[in-house]
């Protein structure tokens, strides 16, 4: 008896090992998912306040905040850094802040702006509950509400003993650069300001 296949069996097993959509050939394993080396690229980075049921944590190193000039057009909801030095004529329209860098528990870097006093010493609560919030979340995981009544915000400390914030291995500088990548004002011919002259 021969150990040849028969003619039409051979064929169709040449076919299936020839095939290059076979799923033997391509199928990854699990084991090879496992080892590939991958590293997260950060290349978003909101500017916003903290969310009210969103715990958060500030970075305490001064390295990491900077006292700057900002526009905020509400329509678009869109903050922008403003070179003052360079469009002197946007210093009424335009506010100072400090920007934090912070992080929520879900580890979603954000950059947050909170206004400093105003230059005639008038105190803004919402501004300064902000500016508390930011302190105390240097030190522990917190969360902050608007509270109409007060006219001010209300902050929760955290009760369960989360871990420490694991903050990317980057500067602020690089930081701020990806958060308003597209969006810095150093120019009279700046697209907002020509927006805001009505040209």
């Amino acid at each position: 008896m021969s150990d040849k296949l028969p003619t039409h069996l051979a064929v169709v097993e040449n076919a299936a090992s020839d095939d290059p959509f076979d799923l033997e050939k391509l199928r990854v394993s699990q084991d090879f998912l496992e080892t590939t080396p991958v590293k997260k690229l950060l290349t978003t980075v909101p500017v916003r306040r903290p969310g009210p049921q969103e715990f958060f944590r500030v970075n305490p190193s001064p390295d990491y905040r900077e006292t700057l000039a900002f526009l905020e057009l509400k329509e678009d909801r869109e903050v922008y850094i403003v070179n003052l030095a360079a469009v002197p004529e946007l210093q009424a329209e335009a506010y100072i802040a400090t920007l934090f860098t912070a992080i929520s528990r879900t580890n979603v870097l954000f950059m947050w702006p909170v206004r400093v006093p105003a230059a005639d010493g008038r105190v803004n609560e919402w501004h300064k509950s902000a500016a508390d919030a930011a302190q105390r979340a240097m030190r522990s995981w917190v969360k902050m509400k608007s509270n109409m009544s007060l006219r001010a915000y209300e902050i929760f400390e955290a009760v369960g003993s989360y871990p420490e914030p694991e903050w990317p291995d980057l500067s602020f500088e690089a930081i701020y650069r990806i958060a308003f990548r597209d969006r810095l004002i150093s120019s009279p011919d700046h697209p907002v300001l020509k927006r805001l002259r009505g040209e």
